[in-house]
């Protein structure tokens, strides 16, 4: 089979939908499947891929700031690409940019397509712009895109559940991103330690992920600085990078608390899993995941996880079983009492290990690729029977485009508005000064 992924981040962009890409791309290609991305150029793509498993399509850097890339239509040199592979299915990882661009491919070529929907993109609409309008018109659009599409994978049950009351009536198929669990029972956790100058006795407190607004580090951040200040053994590991590492240099500084953060920066591969593996407690706040992939990675290294009871992450973590699962209002006073509590129980962090190792194994890669390939299978068995339909659904994301660029350029004049209204406003207030 030849499916072609189009997805608007990709290695070596680090993330948990470039990592859930890279991987059902290997894992699909082992069972036998072509398999070709289209993504955009980002910094550092390397110099030796290969051509013909990727394309790149020309991109802005950085976006409005952001460490993403935003793909510049490139219609002819797509369109020659397809041609020349003849994909049997098309997979869309996201709904805007090259998922418009996949919508159009499946349409010409009379394709199926798939939609994995990784993200709550609402929780990121900060980033082109930050307002309750926006918020509701990425959620429209998302779901919109669901509804035109084959059938639509959710990376959990709360997702599932959650697009669905939305409005999306495609089919639902829930596969997570699958996890090596072999490989991080190989991690050398002493070895991570020494090169980053922790004693073996430190207690180690470690995150990992984007260091960015919606992964809620604020208040991460300040319920282990209350932690760390009432047991002197403990430190903070985080590993990853983004634009809120500044923020919480700063909390650290300013609590004295500089000396026990370890700020490892962004990393991969079998550091990686060594770095989950030097940890003591893995700890998360994230509100904004569909499926929180760093806290299976966590488990899979026998780590138990502290979190908030969030979409994505409830699925994980089972409280008291394989770490705390606090509720999702829970302030970050009693995170940090949780953070204290564990290292105050050491029957209950045996258990949690053992428990989160089994938990792990329920998202074992060659499953995972496997479930995926099977959903394949049957969306192309159906292709025959529902040929017409699947026209009609593309034809119709073309129609609600029109509609939707209708309705930015409203929402965007609205903005304006407004903005020179406040800018007028402020210029009468400073003249009465």
């Amino acid at each position: 089979m030849k499916v072609c992924m189009f997805t608007n981040t990709y290695i070596p962009h680090v993330g948990g939908v470039a990592r859930s890409v890279s991987c059902f791309e290997e894992d699909l290609r082992k069972r036998g499947h072509r398999v070709l991305i289209v993504a955009p150029t980002f910094h550092e793509t390397p110099k030796n891929e290969n051509r013909d498993f990727v394309l790149r399509i020309p991109a802005i850097q950085n976006f409005n700031g952001s460490d993403f890339s935003a793909s510049i239509p490139s219609p002819f040199l797509i369109h020659q690409k397809m041609d020349e592979f003849q994909p049997d299915i098309i997979h869309s990882h996201h709904p805007y940019l090259l998922g418009d661009t996949a919508m159009r491919v499946a349409s010409r070529n009379g394709l199926p397509i798939v939609f994995t929907h990784h993200t709550l993109y609402e929780q990121y609409a900060h980033y082109v712009l930050s307002s309750e309008p926006m918020k509701k018109f990425v959620t429209r659009l998302s779901t919109a895109y669901a509804n035109c599409c084959t059938h639509v994978i959710a990376p959990s049950r709360s997702i599932a559940d959650l697009i669905k009351k939305r409005g999306v009536i495609r089919p639902i198929s829930e596969i997570p991103t699958g996890i090596d669990c072999e490989s991080f029972q190989k991690g050398d956790g002493k070895r991570f330690r020494k090169a980053h100058g922790i004693d073996d006795d430190t207690q180690l407190i470690g995150h990992v992920g984007r260091l960015a607004r919606e992964k809620n580090l604020g208040f991460l951040t300040k319920a282990v600085t209350t932690a760390l200040k009432q047991n002197k053994k403990a430190r903070f590991l985080v590993v990853g990078d983004g634009p809120d590492r500044k923020h919480i240099e700063k909390v650290f500084a300013e609590d004295h608390l500089t000396d026990r953060l370890i700020l490892a920066g962004t990393i991969t591969g079998n550091d990686l899993v060594s770095a989950y593996c030097a940890m003591d407690v893995f700890v998360f706040s994230s509100r904004s995941e569909t499926q929180g992939l760093v806290v299976a990675e966590a488990m899979a290294a026998g780590i138990p996880v502290i979190a908030l009871d969030a979409s994505g992450v409830r699925e994980v973590v089972s409280d008291n079983e394989n770490g705390r699962l606090l509720p999702e209002d829970a302030s970050p006073e009693a995170f940090s009492e949780t953070i204290t509590d564990f290292f105050q129980k050491p029957d209950d962090k045996n258990r949690w290990q053992e428990n989160a190792l089994l938990t792990a194994r329920r998202f074992d890669r060659a499953k995972m690729a496997m479930t995926l390939s099977d959903l394949y299978e049957r969306v192309l068995q159906e292709k025959l029977r529902a040929a017409e339909e699947h026209i009609g659904l593309m034809n119709s994301w073309e129609n609600l485009l029109h509609g939707i660029i209708t309705e930015w350029d409203l929402l965007s004049s609205k903005v304006g508005a407004i903005a020179e209204a406040v800018g007028l406003e402020d210029n009468d207030h400073s003249s009465d000064i």
